[in-house]
């Protein structure tokens, strides 16, 4: 018999949101150290965005393969997560050797983000093992750990004097000490359900029902601004800068800022979902944060720095929020022996409307619509907003 979610050991959970803050600091190691890359690989600031899709791409690719053969399902979780956590440490290392290229750069992160799919879907799949009656919560600590996680480059880089080739050593070593806890510390959850054979359209199980559709397209809709939002905040900062070029702001530093309160978010809204509801919650994140994109260009430039950043934190928030609770949502209405797969196949979709968002803002950004752009952002929001309120 399963056992209920006060008997799991405590450390279950904290150990599962460690290790995933360790694997997912690969995430945008790139990103954080684009400055020092340009310079060393000689390529346009235009290759962030590149840069950025290429995980991201890799991602797509890695869940939807995952999805199909149903890894997450058939086969052990936590040995799943450990594999993967050690080749995406290792094609993390390679940005680091000499002569690679600027296609080699795009490679090593595109095969990182291929192998992510078998850490951040598949340490949902761990938790919703282990827990039911709280999932939102648990999902809530998960979630904000990959934000920590995300942001956590962007900290190394704002340390003095610290080179940029160390910003990738310490990602790839984490990663390898993520992937070393799940394997020993971390056992297959008592409510797993494996599945029995290799079934490639498993996936489609979840749309028969409109809950997980009305979750699914809320996903959706909430990614559509999420990466793209976390991508930029770099560019919004260096904007406000040549703007207002006496100040000095620390770039690296408020972008760890602005991204990392996003893991307290995800915990806050975890727990509050207990209190109003998995949906209710995931509305309201998603309108304050739809809400922030349509208000952006009155004050990405404005002359008040305390509010710039205000309101950037305040994005950062409510961007994120959202994002366990929809994984929550996929999850309770996934079929029980596809679960695995279901979260995998939903990250994919996900994942590839970030894609979709990043290139269209990296190709139509410059000077004069710098402080008007990112009001697209708002177009996922009120997608998932009306897959939300349809009742």
């Amino acid at each position: 018999m399963p056992l209920a979610n006060q008997t799991v050991p405590k450390w279950i959970l904290p150990t599962i949101v460690i290790a995933q803050f360790f694997c997912t600091s690969l995430w945008f190691a790139g990103n954080a150290i684009m400055a020092d890359i340009a310079q060393a690989y000689e390529v346009k600031a235009s290759y962030l965005g590149h840069l950025a899709s290429a995980v991201q791409l890799g991602f797509i690719v890695g869940t939807l393969v995952f999805a199909l053969l149903g890894i997450a399902d058939r086969f052990s979780p936590s040995k799943v997560f450990f594999v993967c956590a050690l080749i995406a440490a290792l094609a993390n290392l390679v940005m680091v050797f000499a002569g690679l290229g600027a296609g080699g750069l795009i490679l090593s992160r595109a095969v990182t983000g291929f192998f992510l799919a078998g850490i951040y879907p598949v340490g949902m799949k761990i938790a919703s093992d282990y827990y039911q009656q709280s999932l939102g919560k648990s999902l809530g600590f998960l979630v904000g750990a990959l934000v920590l996680g995300t942001a956590f480059p962007h900290l190394l880089k704002s340390l003095p004097a610290l080179k940029w080739q160390y910003v990738v050593y310490a990602t790839s070593l984490l990663a390898v000490a993520g992937g070393l806890t799940i394997r020993f510390w971390v056992a297959d959850g008592p409510y797993r359900k494996p599945a029995q054979q290799l079934n490639w359209l498993a996936f489609l199980k979840g749309f028969k029902n409109q809950n997980f559709r009305a979750a699914t397209f809320g996903y959706l809709g909430h990614m559509w601004e999420l990466y793209a939002f976390w991508v930029f905040v770099p560019l919004m900062l260096a904007n406000y800068q040549q703007h207002y070029p006496q100040l000095q702001l620390p770039i690296s530093w408020l972008s760890f800022c602005i991204i990392g309160i996003g893991s307290l978010a995800c915990v806050g809204s975890g727990l509050l979902s207990l209190r109003l509801g998995t949906k209710k919650t995931a509305t309201i994140a998603l309108g304050i944060s739809c809400t922030c994109a349509l208000l952006s260009p009155l004050v990405l430039l404005n002359s008040s720095l305390p509010l710039l950043l205000l309101f950037l934190l305040v994005w950062g928030i409510a961007v994120i929020a959202d994002s366990p609770l929809f994984s929550t949502l996929v999850a309770q209405n996934a079929d029980g022996e596809s679960k695995g797969t279901a979260l995998t196949m939903v990250n994919c979709m996900g994942f590839a409307t970030t894609i979709a968002s990043v290139q269209l803002i990296n190709a139509l950004l410059n000077q004069e619509n710098a402080q008007y752009i990112y009001m697209l952002l708002a177009i996922g929001p009120i997608f998932g907003l009306l897959a939300l309120l349809r009742k």
